[in-house]
């Protein structure tokens, strides 16, 4: 198995902390180690450094190799542009086959936390396995605990049946029994379906037939080409046009010819939306996408008032905050519901219930042309 690892966001969400030159990937947001780094060391006892490819932004790429130096830096790959998931799976898929084309790859995010790290490793074991199988894109789907409207979803439909390896028998409930956790299983995914309002999530949460969409996926190199081939022809094009560059001296030289030409989707809508050979594993590792400030509230601990805080932090009848701000005593009074973030340069006050608006200050200042702050 080989994992390829999605490292070019830009963490709209976590400004002012994270910018252009040092992206949400390099932060420490929760524990000592960058994102990143973490999202490399949890794959060690499955997947080795050199078998892990990295796609990024050309801008990180000397920082980030910094950061997994145990990764060879030939395995990193340098976009030139951001053109979204489609064509940064599409690039390191086409990247490994000239390696090994039937090899099985697990597509993750850099910037996600993982609480259960064997769980996490017995999932991915068990997809790769699946994958190894037959012709199957496999997603894997967490188990929601609460109606999120952040998340995408997932219809899981009938489950799947095949010869998987021993250990993998499907149960006959889905429920764990007696504190037990049954065996891992495979369903047919029904839809997809973009982020919900309220009510809506909550119907999806007590029906018991959603999953949240992590974004991790799993499936043979072969696999994925051929859907890229069948659903998004001119990015198949544009990969065919890079291929023969590809882990040479000329990949980036070709890569900033054809790169910018390539269209920019998601691999849910330009793939995963159309496939009928989707499949999804429900999961129950302890995920978090830290997709905004409020994931804090779920990864840090809070004092008996709910406030999280990385800071010198005077606190008078303050409740459910999070206060970051290394450099500054930070005082607040009869405030609650509050995030408030301070760096070198920035400030920002937001309440909780809007902190998906934050990349909305990222876009004026863009608009505006206050570099400084980006």
């Amino acid at each position: 198995m080989y994992a390829v690892i999605m490292a070019g966001g830009q963490g709209t969400r976590f400004w002012p902390r994270s910018r252009r030159k040092r992206p949400k990937q390099l932060l420490d947001i929760v524990g000592s180690e960058s994102m990143i780094r973490q999202t490399v060391d949890r794959l060690d006892s499955l997947i080795k450094p050199k078998d892990v490819y990295v796609v990024t932004g050309k801008e990180h790429v000397e920082e980030l190799i910094g950061h997994i130096p145990h990764v060879p830096s030939e395995n990193i790959i340098a976009e030139p542009i951001g053109r979204n998931t489609a064509p940064c799976i599409g690039l390191a898929a086409m990247r490994l086959r000239r390696i090994d084309p039937e090899g099985v790859m697990a597509v993750l995010p850099a910037d996600h936390v993982i609480l259960d790290k064997e769980g996490f490793l017995e999932t991915l074991r068990f997809a790769g396995d699946v994958a190894k199988s037959g012709d199957y894109i496999i997603t894997l789907g967490m188990k929601p605990d609460r109606p999120e409207t952040g998340y995408g979803y997932i219809k899981k439909g009938s489950v799947v049946s095949g010869q998987w390896p021993v250990g993998w028998a499907v149960p006959t409930s889905s429920e764990s029994k007696d504190g037990v956790t049954p065996p891992l299983q495979v369903f047919k995914v029904e839809r997809f379906v973009e982020k919900p309002d309220k009510d809506t999530a909550e119907e999806y949460v007590k029906s018991g037939q959603y999953l949240w969409n992590a974004g991790m996926f799993v499936f043979k190199v072969s696999t994925i080409l051929r859907a890229i081939e069948k659903f998004m022809p001119d990015l198949y094009i544009g990969l065919l046009r890079m291929e023969p560059a590809l882990g040479t001296d000329s990949q980036e030289k070709i890569l900033s010819e054809v790169y910018g030409e390539l269209p920019s989707v998601s691999i849910d809508y330009g793939v995963m939306e159309k496939a009928d050979n989707v499949l999804v594993v429900p999961s129950t590792f302890g995920w978090n996408d830290v997709g905004s400030w409020t994931a804090i509230d779920d990864l840090l601990p809070r004092n008996e008032h709910g406030v999280v805080a990385h800071a010198e932090h005077i606190s008078i009848d303050t409740k459910d905050c999070i206060v970051y701000s290394p450099k500054k005593l930070v005082a607040t009074i009869g405030v609650s519901d509050l995030i408030v973030v301070e760096t070198e340069d920035a400030l920002l006050i937001c309440h909780k219930s809007r902190a998906q608006d934050v990349k909305k200050v990222v876009e004026i200042l863009e608009k505006e042309g206050k570099g400084k702050y980006l």
